[in-house]
């Protein structure tokens, strides 16, 4: 294992209580010797030039004189039989090429159940929003209240998934079919499903109320638009309400964009992907398989992680699609390591086949010849079949605004204590909380192991075990099986930086390491961790 250290706010908390915690692990199967200090994945754009297609030549006019209204009426028949048109067995008609608008094919969001009237109006715990954070509150809270009726809400099609795959281990699999039933291998070879529980799982919602023993519903693709707090209700799109005992906001956060972006036309926008979920990775599967080059904005975790996994995937495509990052630091993750780790892992990214544009930035996009044409503020220009925008998240706290809910100004996401309340019988969890970390002060972690915790912590609260957040939680990224890499605390470039440098082994790659430590699945490992 090649460990190495950095000096940052966090260290100050471990030196008064005297923990001992791994804090950064960068591993690589082939170099020899590998600096280790904290790593961070960039988000990256891609394009290729293209050939412009050839216009077309109007078609010649010819004028007809007619005398008589007699000849003008025969002129006209003769002219239309053909007879004006240029002949001869060397000359072929033109055809028009019209560069055809691409038609996004997602399919609709649909509505379980599909009528309001069966969806119940009164709860024990509600919980807004069907990701990591809410799985993780209803673990806990059927595990201190085995009877508990549970209704997950959430605008997303989908029962409860994890997310870290859909830029890591989905983009490697062999299996076409497994691949279309989101099942994936993890480092180690094995095998299982992105959603956390199967279908089985989870009870019907109409039958919720009358079930002896309790259970969790989930009612996908509903909105619910705001909370009157004082009679604890929940007001969804349409009017239904749901009286609720407790609940959790765990609405998570949604794609940033850039203004560039968002005033391009509608053609633009059809070739432009804000990543995040399950459908965002079906798209870009489908984008992939036919494009000759794509592009990513960003230079963070998701845009770094992308871009391998693209550049590894195309090298068995037929198409092989040219991969281009394009964003604004010296290297790749420059905003958390450190400047030579960050150029380190620029070279590696590029020895994947990447092509990494550096110190640049989209200033302006427009389609030509069914091509998105990038302009670059170093005066090049780029033309991609797609373009994936990578530049952050933005926590999803609409809320706030319908239900008179504070959101922490500079931070963003839903003001609560260190018990994760925001008001009685309300908590928040997961990517749209604003927590304040007994050890740290006011924090928003976006990251899946605080929301498997901080869901976890609420969802016990939620039952009246009334703890404070004091966990520290880690984050990982993998750029594809070979180099991965872990971290603690507050994380950051302009903080004060130690590197430790070790001799690589074979046991330093992410499946190694998962394996040595019992993390097959990270994040079936944290589930695990929900039950202790």
């Amino acid at each position: 294992m090649v460990v190495g250290g950095q000096i940052f706010q966090f260290g100050r908390a471990l030196a008064r209580t005297k923990e001992c915690i791994r804090i950064f692990n960068l591993r690589k199967y082939d170099r020899g010797y590998l600096p280790a200090v904290r790593l961070y994945a960039s988000s990256s754009s891609g394009g290729g030039k293209q050939d412009k297609s050839g216009s077309n030549e109007g078609s010649s006019t010819a004028k007809i004189i007619a005398g008589v209204a007699v000849t003008a009426a025969t002129a006209a028949l003769v002219y239309k039989s053909g007879i004006f048109e240029p002949s001869g067995p060397d000359t072929p008609k033109k055809v028009r090429k019209t560069a055809q608008p691409r038609v996004r094919t997602r399919p609709p969001v649909v509505k379980v159940p599909a009528d309001a009237a069966n969806i119940p109006s009164q709860v024990p715990y509600l919980l807004i929003g069907g990701g990591t954070a809410s799985f993780a509150a209803f673990r806990a809270i059927k595990s201190r209240d085995p009877k508990a009726k549970v209704l997950v809400v959430t605008e997303e099609g989908h029962l409860p998934y994890m997310r870290p795959p859909l830029s890591k281990e989905l983009w490697f699999n062999d299996d076409k079919e497994a691949t279309k039933n989101l099942r994936f291998k993890q480092w180690n070879g094995k095998e299982r499903s992105l959603f956390f529980e199967p279908e089985q799982f989870y009870c019907k919602v109409e039958e919720l109320e009358s079930r002896e023993n309790g259970g969790v519903a989930v009612a996908s693709g509903w909105k619910v638009e705001r909370l009157d707090l004082a009679e604890k209700k929940a007001i969804l799109a349409g009017g239904k309400e749901i009286q609720y005992e407790k609940c959790l906001i765990a609405t998570g956060g949604k794609p940033k964009s850039l203004s560039v972006f968002e005033k391009a036309s509608s053609e633009v926008k059809n070739r432009v992907t804000l990543f995040r979920g399950i459908d965002d990775f079906k798209e870009l599967d489908e984008v992939a398989s036919g494009a000759q080059s794509i592009v990513v904005v960003g230079g963070g975790f998701l845009g770094s992680e992308l871009v391998c996994a693209l550049a590894k995937k195309s090298k068995t495509m037929g198409n092989h699609p040219k991969i281009i990052q394009v964003y604004p630091e010296k290297g790749n993750m420059g905003k958390v390591l450190p400047e030579y780790l960050s150029q380190w892992t620029t070279n590696k990214v590029r020895h994947e086949g990447v092509e990494v544009v550096p110190e640049a930035f989209v200033t302006g996009v427009s389609q030509e010849s069914g091509k998105l044409v990038l302009k670059l503020n170093n005066g090049e220009t780029i033309k991609t079949d797609h373009a994936i925008v990578a530049v952050g998240l933005e926590p999803n706290t609409q809320l706030a605004n319908t239900s008179g809910l504070e959101v922490h100004e500079e931070l963003g996401g839903f003001l609560v204590n260190a018990e994760l309340e925001a008001r009685s019988n309300l908590w928040v969890a997961g990517d749209c909380a604003c927590f304040f970390d007994i050890k740290l002060g006011r924090r928003r972690v976006e990251h899946h192991d605080h929301a498997v915790v901080s869901g976890r912590l609420a969802g016990e609260n939620m039952t009246g075990a009334g703890k404070p957040y004091w966990h520290q939680s880690m984050f990982w990224s993998d750029l594809g099986p070979d180099v991965g890499y872990e971290a603690i605390g507050i994380v950051d470039a302009t903080l004060p930086t130690v590197g430790v440098f070790a001799k690589a082994t074979e046991a330093d790659t992410p499946k190694a390491a998962v394996e040595a430590s019992g993390e097959g699945d990270r994040a079936q490992a944290e589930m695990v961790s929900l039950e202790i």
